[in-house]
């Protein structure tokens, strides 16, 4: 008999929960599926700008969170309901967050090139120094044997 009514109570229970009473509705102020990849790719740049030198923007005294609201033109409250919005709706939050990751790939790359050509200039430079050295070191030794052999030969003469 328990066992009977726990188990009613228990189908019940998912049949509750499966009402879509519960499903996010959409904010009269949402935020457009576009403006929201750009805000999600400015945060993921700041957290990654935050781990790499939080002193510095400290320092400088700028406010993440200020300055995404402010430049989106948007407040706290409308990104928040904007962002459970659509991570309640999966399809759609893995599309704006697959374009922030494409575009962080991209841009990585980019810059993966530009540090790889810096580093082959780097390369030339440090090449060109050294040889640069090599002919100073040659010219000082080729002087050294030139005053040792006036000097023995001035000995000899003498």
């Amino acid at each position: 008999m328990f066992k009977n009514i726990s188990i009613i109570l228990v189908l019940c229970f998912f049949i509750i929960s499966c009402d879509d009473s519960n499903k996010i509705k959409k904010p009269d102020n949402l935020i457009a599926k576009e403006t929201m990849s750009n805000i999600l790719y400015d945060l993921y740049i700041i957290n990654a700008a935050k781990g790499v030198n939080r002193k510095l923007l400290e320092v400088n005294g700028f406010k993440p969170e200020t300055y995404i609201l402010t430049k989106y033109n948007i407040d706290s409250t409308q990104f928040a309901d904007s962002n459970m919005y659509y991570t309640f709706n999966n399809d759609i939050y893995k599309d704006i967050v697959d374009k922030v990751k494409t575009r962080l790939e991209k841009e990585k790359k980019v810059y993966e090139e530009i540090r790889e050509e810096q580093g082959q200039l780097a390369k030339v430079r440090r090449d060109s120094i050294s040889a640069e050295q090599r002919k100073q070191r040659d010219s000082i030794k080729k002087i050294k044997v030139r005053d040792s052999i006036v000097s023995n030969l001035s000995k000899t003469v003498q």
